[in-house]
């Protein structure tokens, strides 16, 4: 769905947006003591704003409302964070009872604020256990230290596309399961044409779309932070070992500066004209929705999907991914919080809804139930998203008390290094780490 992804995009800046506003936020007054089964009405913000997404939310809350004759929805789309946390802090009668949000990036501060309510006593009481309910990775990124302040609605997996027809030009049988393959595979599909590509094997500068440090970082299982909270970017091999990747990738296929202007010549991400769809590039990262996107093109060859590559010694471990996904929960400052709940356990863990609403926005299914079901429609490729999902080995970002700055950190040190600004890995991921822990303690 790109416009989640679109959104994905400046999820740091509201992240960044919530850092300043959200010691207001959780105020007192709200309660979980109203009767769900009384007549009520319920105020729920999201982000979708396309006609067919909209539809499809309007699709899901009247089989809620169905479900629970007595609990009426007013629906306000088109939301962003920004204009969700401000509502948060503010309450009033006006202000959302349940709210969603493309940004995991905000749930450390969702969860830490107080904005939203811890939704594991609702669950224990409900009878549902998270761990046995979502995929892994889906359970990592909606709490924060303990408070379970979000739920996934509808996720996004990561993985790898290519151009079939060009792997069978070049004597490729198989997409790439290590990362070895991959940069062995890169440059047999890379066809130089004087000082430019006539086909790039894959363009894996961090500028190139999807081709983001966190990313790259998934495949390698990276933890990010020790138990006590501290960055572990300039300790923990899996980092390092991503970053060598990525730079070893942009000298196979040319260099940093040949491969940024051949990159400032290609098409729009968004657009039809994006180089995959083209076949200016053979191979790339992307989300589930790049299919969708990848076959309206209409392009001159036969597009194949599967997993990312993973590091050599952890080959066992192929098959998964990178997830993130929209997130909903429970306004602090709502009155009616049981009503609340039954929304959100409608929306988030009832099988039917679920799939249908996936079926209806194209995005990977966010309950372990939903993935295997059987009402699920979608091109067999799509498949390679739904098994990353369930992937127990799957990864995704943990939330941080400050959002996503701690990305935007390690994300700036990567555009160095690729580059040739900064040449000292390990001293520039120390440093990377120490500026992370100096945000995240003013942060608090």
């Amino acid at each position: 769905m790109p416009q989640r992804a679109r959104t994905a995009a400046f999820a740091l800046i509201a992240s960044t947006v919530l850092l300043t506003t959200s010691a207001c936020t959780g105020q007192s007054g709200a309660s979980a003591d109203d009767d769900a089964s009384a007549e009520t009405t319920l105020t729920f913000w999201h982000a979708w704003s396309a006609p067919a997404e909209v539809k499809a939310v309007t699709s899901l809350i009247a089989g809620f409302e169905k479900a629970h004759p007595n609990i009426h929805v007013d629906v306000v789309g088109n939301m962003t964070d920004d204009k969700i946390n401000q509502a948060l802090r503010a309450g009033g009668s006006k202000s959302p009872d349940v709210i969603s949000s493309f940004t995991t990036n905000a749930v450390g501060k969702f969860c830490s604020s107080g904005a939203l309510v811890d939704l594991d006593p609702f669950f224990e009481r409900s009878g549902i256990d998270p761990v046995k309910t979502f995929p892994a990775a889906m359970n990592e990124y909606t709490r924060f230290e303990g408070n379970r302040c979000t739920a996934p609605l509808l996720g996004d997996a990561y993985g790898l596309y290519y151009n079939k027809t060009a792997f069978k030009k070049a004597g490729i049988t198989s997409p790439p399961r290590t990362w070895s393959e991959f940069r062995a595979d890169a440059k047999k599909l890379t066809i130089p044409q004087g000082d430019t590509y006539r086909q790039l094997g894959f363009m894996p500068n961090y500028h190139g779309w999807e081709t983001t440090t966190e990313h790259y970082m998934g495949q390698f299982s990276p933890t990010y932070f020790d138990a006590e909270g501290r960055s572990t970017v300039g300790t923990d091999p899996a980092v390092a070992a991503s970053f060598t990747l990525q730079k070893n990738l942009v000298d196979d296929l040319g260099g940093y500066r040949k491969l940024e202007k051949y990159r400032s010549k290609l098409g729009d991400e968004w657009g039809p004209k994006h180089p995959f769809h083209t076949g200016q590039v053979a191979m790339q990262l992307d989300g589930e929705w790049r299919l969708g996107m990848a076959l309206e093109a209409d392009p001159d060859f036969e597009i194949g999907v599967a997993p990312l590559p993973v590091p050599d010694d952890q080959a066992d471990q192929y098959g998964k991914g990178y997830l993130t996904g929209t997130i909903t929960g429970i306004a602090a400052t709502s009155k009616k919080q049981n009503a609340a709940w039954e929304l959100v356990r409608y929306i988030t863990t009832d099988t039917e809804a679920v799939v249908n609403f996936s079926n209806a926005i194209h995005n990977v299914p966010s309950t372990l139930a939903a993935l295997k079901s059987p009402d699920l429609t979608y091109d067999p490729r799509f498949k390679t998203f739904l098994d990353i999902a369930a992937n127990p080995n799957s990864t995704t970002t943990p939330a941080s008390p400050n959002g996503g700055v701690y990305l935007t950190t390690i994300q700036q040190f990567g555009y160095d290094y690729e580059s040739g600004k900064a040449k000292d890995l390990k001293a520039g991921l120390a440093a990377a780490a120490k500026q992370i822990d100096t945000d995240i303690a003013q942060a608090k």
